[in-house]
This record gives C-alpha cells, structure tokens and sequence, in this order.
C-alpha cells in the first residue's frame, strides 16, 4: 500500500451511493446492497478515524429517499436501528464523537431514541466527529437555518443587515465544524445530489467509478492522494 499523502482533509464527505446497483448486479434484493453498504461504513469510518480525519459527514438518507418503495424504506430504517444498536454496544471503546444531521422528527419514537442516546454518550469523546446525515437535503437545510435567522429578526434579537455569510453558517446543522475539503462520490454518478450545498462551495470532488459496497480503503487512499495534487485557491490566484 502506498504511504498516505501529508495533507490530508480536516473534513471529508462521502455520498454514499450505488447500493441498489451493487444487488441488482448481483441478483439480490436492493435491501441486500443496503446492509452490504451499511457494514462498509463500518469500516470505512473506523478506518478515517484511525489515519487521522478530523471530520466525517456521511450522506445515509437524503429527504427524497422517502418517496422510495415502502418495502425499501422499511428495510433502511431497520439498518438504521441495527447500527444504532451495534453503535452503542460495540462502539464504546472507539474515540468517536457522533452527530446527526437532518430532521429527525421523522423517524419512528425507538429510532428517535436511539439518536439521542448515541448522541449524548458519544459527546464527551475527543476523536474524529461523525456527522450521519438522515433524512437530510441541502436546500432544506438552508431554508431551516433561514427560518431560524428570520424568527430572531422578529423577535428583535438581529437586524436584517447583519445576518452574514457566518450567521448562516452557525445556524446550519453543521455549525461550529470547518467547511468540508473533499467530498467523494463512489458509483460514478457527477452530481451533488443535495448535499452540503453551503459548505461545500470549495470543496474539492472525486467522482469514483465503484459502488458504494465495494468501495476499499485503499480506494479512500487513491481519493485523499489525488486531493493532495490539488491546488485550493479558493477564488484566488
């Protein structure tokens, strides 16, 4: 394996995308693809954690998968309790802190619950931050934080004129953490898909031709390489 570059990104994203396509390969049921994608986070996130990335934001349900099959949706919210489960029993000794973006309200009570406690038993930790982004979208992110900003606008708490690039920042889901450094998408698709649409107006992309299933360290590895050949200029020269 080849030595990781130097500089590596202080946050990095991952779409997490091309299950259903991996069964569908394969003969199975897209629910198949789903736990297979749900163990390879595992993995992959431990990995990140151990070579040094501060923070992780993985994209697990965006606020368009509900207009899936029932049957598909069903299936998904099981793994998301089944991880929320293991997380707690088997995450204890890992240093990772765990957050959630998105509405959660959503979600059934037990899953709810579930969040909170991960949430509050993973806080204190110091290691890297796992941002879990459920039931998530770009654009409802913003108008969230939109709303946000114009009830203190009612209330009289903020003037119009002072509402700036860095108080929309802190009233995303995402505020007080660094804009992400380079978002990969596994499975070959070139397209955002409503995700950190604020945060990631620099950041840099990697589009990878492998499903999410069989996405390896060692193709994390080629990614955060091909980032380190980058030149960031952010507008500049």
């Amino acid at each position: 394996m080849k030595e990781l570059p130097q500089k590596l990104p202080v946050h990095l994203g991952i779409i997490m995308d091309g299950n259903g396509r991996w069964a569908k390969k394969r003969g199975l049921p897209r629910s198949a693809g789903h736990a297979a994608g749900a163990q390879n986070f595992r993995k992959i996130t431990r990995y990140c954690s151990q070579i040094g990335i501060r923070y992780l934001t993985v994209y697990a349900f965006s606020t368009e998968n509900w207009t899936r099959p029932q049957e598909e949706v069903s299936a998904l919210m099981r793994l998301f309790r089944q991880y929320l489960e293991e997380a707690l029993r088997d995450f204890r000794d890992d240093d990772i802190v765990v957050r959630f973006l998105g509405d959660v309200s959503a979600f059934s009570a037990p899953l709810r619950e579930l969040i909170t406690e991960t949430q509050e038993l993973s806080a204190n930790r110091s290691g890297m931050v796992l941002n879990i982004a459920m039931n998530y979208g770009g654009r409802a992110e913003l108008t969230h934080a939109f709303q946000v900003l114009a009830r203190r606008v009612q209330e009289g708490s903020l003037r119009p004129e002072d509402i700036t690039e860095e108080r929309i920042s802190s009233a995303l889901y995402t505020a007080g953490q660094p804009d992400p450094d380079l978002i990969i998408r596994p499975s070959g698709e070139h397209r955002t898909s409503n995700f950190l649409l604020w945060q990631s107006a620099y950041a840099e992309y990697v589009i990878m031709d492998i499903l999410w299933p069989d996405f390896r360290p060692a193709d994390l590895d080629a990614a955060l390489r091909e980032y380190a050949n980058r030149s960031r200029r952010f507008g500049g020269i």
